[in-house]
């Protein structure tokens, strides 16, 4: 039976001698599936006092962290929604400030738990410690510059200046943990030991959490005092056969032909049919809107791996919302068969297109990279990346719109930061168009796409691959290395030299070596780029016939002298 994250919570705060209590703390557990795809998180600030306003800092740190972070985007890391939060959290805060005064200044501290990971991120003097084992370990580092005993200051805090240094690090979590947030209140005021001490007892963790407290106001703490204890009792685990149970709930749907209906969506006609899934052709019987239905495939029935990758896939297309990228429908009736429901377009694919057109207009087919571009950019700001960017996979409308269609073997980063005992399909793509760092089973990355991208970019211009069919058929690094790129003025001679330096940047084999950005790409593409003017291109590589013509010539020509020679004596 499947297994939720859940804790036991203590929190204790007290203003001690001050005037008010600048801290500010809590945690957030949610109920719904936001648990599973974005975890619990517990937030500790405390307000710098030396500023107008260190309350209300501290509160919008704690407030703001804890409530956007669930609005940030499911496919996102847990590292790049925080990182994102606390960015903007800071900017709000340093903009409210005067350049005579810093008005909102805080520390903070966060922990974020999802799935079997804990994830930090500190900015300032509160403190996470992880007390396992009766063994306690401070997590965070103090960004605190001490001049002498009674003197220091903060080197980092949210709102004390526009640039942001963020701390972060994860490590796994077991069931016992026990996580203290505390203020510099306590830690400045009870000592490690004693920390250790308390924690070892039994009793429960607001006990804890009030004797930490009243312990550091024992021992003359001349600041507010909180501490926070977060106890993990139950870490989220799931049987495969649960797992492969909900998988198939519900069941593949059968062969359709015209005519068919299935949960109210009238089949016309099969549009296309493969190995792995079918697409069909559909109307909604009740709005008379036509759609196109994928059912997978029969072949894999009884392969979690595939229906894991099946359900992810519609799970991304939902939501990627670009013009340039596939709409995915959410059904407006419940489904009795595994299947989901994309746009329909007419027009044809980049393949059918690239048959079309063996001599296209550059500007065209530049026009077609930008829009590709476009796309993939609203993809990896999901952060997924495509990992099967090839012809048969781009389409273009009847109107001229380009649009990504096939999500795939697509890769969220978010969804596998949660941990399954169902083996992730890792989707190696189509030979000739797959980065060489996925063949020899490296971690992708943009530039994993962008070099798909480049060869899309070079067969479109040339009707050819940059390295020939060798790509897919090499089988180590050492011998991938040794693949020679094709100048594309090989195939179309009407090709600008740098167009064609732009292209073989973008794919070269180390990924080290290609653009750092699809605009600079894009950018190369469009204007020519004096680095590129200034190579050299043989002439037996860039005109073999013209290069053996004049060779020919030359040895008429010397023959013609010999001969001359020999016959003149």
């Amino acid at each position: 039976m499947k297994q939720q994250l859940s804790i036991s919570l203590g929190q204790s705060s007290d203003k001690g001698i001050k005037e008010q209590n600048e801290d500010s703390y809590g945690v957030l557990v949610p109920e719904d599936q936001q648990l599973e795809s974005k975890g619990l998180s517990a937030v500790v600030a405390d307000g710098m006092g030396s500023c107008l306003y260190p309350k209300e800092a501290s509160e919008y740190c704690v407030k703001g962290f804890l409530s956007d972070y669930y609005s940030t985007a499911d496919s996102w890391t847990v590292k790049t929604s925080g990182a994102k939060i606390l960015t903007a959290l800071n900017s709000w805060l340093y903009g409210k400030s005067s350049n005579e005064a810093k008005a909102y200044v805080s520390t903070f501290s966060a922990l974020v738990v999802k799935s079997t990971t804990a994830h930090i991120f500190h900015i300032g003097d509160s403190r996470i410690y992880l007390f396992r084992n009766h063994n306690l370990e401070q997590l965070t580092t103090d960004h605190r510059i001490r001049f002498s005993k009674d003197k220091d200051y903060l080197s980092r805090a949210i709102g004390i200046d526009l640039h942001l240094d963020i701390d972060y690090k994860t490590l796994e979590v077991e069931v016992g943990d026990i996580f203290l947030m505390t203020t510099d209140g306590v830690h400045d005021f009870v000592n490690e030991a004693t920390i250790k001490q308390i924690l070892s007892r039994t009793a429960n963790l607001q006990v804890l959490s009030d004797e930490l407290v009243s312990t550091a106001l024992k021992n003359n703490s001349h600041d507010n005092v909180t501490a926070q204890l977060i106890r993990i009792d139950q870490l989220p685990s799931q049987d495969a056969d649960d797992v492969y149970r909900e998988l198939t709930r519900l069941p593949f749907p059968p062969e359709l032909e015209p005519g068919m209906e299935l949960d109210g969506y009238k089949v016309l006609k099969e549009i296309s049919a493969s190995s792995r899934s079918q697409l069909y052709l559909v109307e909604d019987t009740a709005s008379s809107q036509q759609m196109v239905m994928k059912t997978p495939s029969v072949n894999y029935d009884d392969d979690p791996s595939y229906i894991d990758q099946f359900h992810l896939e519609e799970w991304a297309g939902k939501r990627v919302k670009h013009p340039n990228v596939l709409k995915t429908y959410e059904p407006e009736r419940p489904r009795q068969f595994s299947y989901f429901l994309m746009e329909y377009l007419q027009g044809q694919t980049l393949a059918e297109w690239i048959k079309d057109h063996p001599k296209p207009d550059i500007k065209e087919v530049t026009d077609i990279v930008e829009q590709i571009i476009q796309g993939l950019r609203a993809i990896h700001r999901m952060e997924m990346l495509h990992r099967d960017l090839k012809p048969d996979n781009i389409f273009i409308t009847q109107d001229g719109t380009v649009k990504i269609i096939d999500l795939g073997s697509v890769k969220i980063a978010g969804i596998a930061e949660i941990s399954t005992p169902i083996e992730r399909m890792e989707m190696l793509g189509t030979r000739n168009y797959t980065a060489p760092e996925y063949l020899m089973g490296m971690a992708g990355s943009s530039k994993s796409d962008l070099f798909s991208l480049g060869v899309i970019t070079y067969e479109m211009l040339t009707g050819k691959l940059p390295y020939g069919e060798n790509m897919g058929k090499k089988t180590n690094w050492r011998s991938l290395c040794k693949i020679k790129y094709t100048p594309a003025l090989k195939y179309n001679p009407m090709i600008p030299l740098w167009l064609d330096g732009a292209i073989e940047k973008a794919v070269r084999c180390d990924q080290r070596m290609r653009y750092e950005t699809f605009s600079e790409f894009l950018h190369d593409l469009t204007h020519p780029n004096e680095a590129f003017m200034r190579q050299s291109l043989p002439l037996l590589e860039k005109d073999p016939l013209k290069t053996w013509q004049l060779i020919a010539a030359a040895l008429f020509i010397c023959n013609l002298i010999l001969a001359y020679l020999l016959f003149s004596r």
